[in-house]
């Protein structure tokens, strides 16, 4: 009879274990926040709005946040910092292109111009002439002016100016041997 007692209630599955008690909210910030941390870095917006999302009271929020920044668990300026470096190095990507991302990512305004002072213009000029190098390839064949606009395109939607895009390009398709400001005709 005692078997049948033990394993057939409803209660029966739960009398060995004891049960955890409920988090406070402020426990369940912190776990949410280390979760995401340990993924990658977040700035303290990304990480306020996913507190808000799982219904993590606001003052509750702040409080923690600001533990995490005092401890520097959450800092902003070096987030954006690693970003320009990684999103520069990495997709190419220019100064306008990462100021819209990290504005995105909620980076306050004078960090991200902290962090977008690490590239110049020459390197950022440079960055673009390797870009179009690596495209030039693909887009051989093609009408001077068909070339001019894919590659010019490529890097306006990696945010680079205009002007600085034609630039790079003319040059790269002189010194390929086409001649950007001729009408294509061979032999001129």
């Amino acid at each position: 009879m005692r078997e049948q007692e033990g394993g057939g209630g409803s209660r029966g599955g739960r009398e060995g274990r004891q049960e955890l008690p409920p988090q406070s909210p402020e426990e369940q910030a912190r776990a949410i926040c280390l979760r995401l941390l340990t993924g990658s870095p977040r700035t303290r917006r990304q990480l306020a709005d996913a507190l808000h999302k799982r219904g993590i009271p606001d003052e509750v929020s702040q409080e923690v946040l600001s533990r995490y920044e005092e401890v520097g668990l959450i800092d902003d300026a070096a987030f954006a910092g690693a970003w320009v470096e990684s999103r520069h190095r990495g997709r190419g990507l220019a100064r306008r292109a990462l100021a819209q991302e990290l504005r995105t990512k909620g980076v306050h305004a004078t960090l991200v111009e902290e962090a977008l002072e690490q590239l110049d213009s020459d390197q950022e000029e440079q960055t673009a002439r390797e870009l179009v190098e690596r495209k030039l390839r693909s887009t051989r064949g093609l009408e001077r002016d068909k070339r001019i606009r894919r590659l010019a395109g490529m890097l306006a939607r990696k945010g680079y100016p205009e002007g600085m895009a034609l630039r790079v390009v003319r040059r790269a398709l002189e010194a390929e041997g086409e001649d950007a400001d001729d009408l294509g005709y061979p032999g001129e």
